[in-house]
């Protein structure tokens, strides 16, 4: 199978180096890592060591594939859909954080879109060189059409053929509220906090973490997705336990300097929670303190990344 994977970041990169033991695969990244991986082939160390060769470039423009992976950031849904928009391809799915990602998609390819959950770890060491930091699973859906069963079963077939670890479901827009409420819950406050996941595991910060989920929860309810409070809070809880040794993206990102995905996560929460005439205020308080962050570094939507 030809698969693009668009947003050859950590994950992006990880994905698509172990799907080139068995697929021809193209990443779609930045410089310098598209040049490394053109020049000596990407490297993965960590859960496994290995070297692939997968293609890469930095421009996505008319490409064609049967597979094309999401894995950009969320603010950059729409740059990917535009691009993905002039070529050709068999299935699109988004394995992003965040929520809406899969709409924006959807509203710009042709092709079906799939929406899908990842625990893979990863994170890019170097130029070329991506470190593969836990075994996971990813779980696969039909986002449109929504009963679209088949193409979410040949695109996790042709992941399975690369050793991944992958489900289908046909509940995936329940699978991804639960992920927004884990998620909301644990990435704003170790941002906040500039704390590893472990911390979240004592008091204040496990409070305000299991608030932040349940929050989620009664937002995806009353959008007609049903998520029991208990369900959102034990699954933060278990994401906490399980990657305790962890730092979460969004802190990652506010070490760096770079702009977060909180419009799609907590940012979310709230604007549905609008829409529903419910009240989020601990989301509505993360996503503020971030974004105010964002502004005050630069790095918002009106600051250069």
């Amino acid at each position: 199978m030809e698969v693009l994977v668009f947003g050859a970041g950590s994950l992006g990169s990880l994905l698509g180096g172990l799907l080139a033991r068995a697929h021809d695969v193209t990443l779609v990244g930045r410089e310098p890592h598209v040049s490394a991986v053109q020049a000596d082939g990407l490297r993965i160390t960590g859960a496994e060591t290995l070297e692939t060769r997968p293609a890469a470039t930095t421009d996505a423009t008319g490409a064609s594939a049967d597979l094309a992976l999401v894995t950009v950031k969320a603010y950059d849904t729409e740059a990917a859909g535009r691009a993905l928009a002039t070529g050709d391809y068999g299935a699109v799915c988004s394995l992003q954080n965040g929520m809406g990602n899969e709409d924006v998609l959807a509203d710009a390819v042709r092709a079906p879109v799939l929406a899908g959950t990842v625990t893979y770890g990863a994170g890019l060491v170097d130029p070329g060189h991506v470190e593969w930091r836990g075994r996971g699973t990813i779980t696969l859906g039909a986002w449109r059409p929504a009963d679209d069963v088949a193409a979410a079963e040949r695109v996790a077939a042709a992941l399975r053929a690369a050793d991944l670890n992958v489900t289908t479901t046909v509940d995936v827009r329940r699978r991804l509220w639960e992920k927004l409420a884990v998620n909301a819950a644990i990435n704003p406050v170790t941002a906040l906090a500039r704390v590893g996941n472990g911390a979240l595991t004592e008091e204040p910060l496990a409070g305000l973490a299991r608030t932040a989920a349940v929050e989620t929860a009664g937002v995806a309810r009353a959008t007609g997705v049903a998520i029991s409070d208990e369900t959102a809070a034990d699954a933060a809880a278990t994401v906490v336990r399980e990657t305790a040794r962890n730092r979460s993206s969004m802190l990652q990102d506010v070490t760096r300097g770079r702009r977060t995905e909180i419009d799609a996560i907590n940012g979310y929460v709230v604007d549905r929670a609008a829409a529903t005439d419910r009240a989020a205020p601990v989301n509505r308080t993360l996503a503020a303190l971030i974004g105010g962050w964002e502004r005050g570094a630069g790095v918002g939507p009106s600051g250069d990344e």
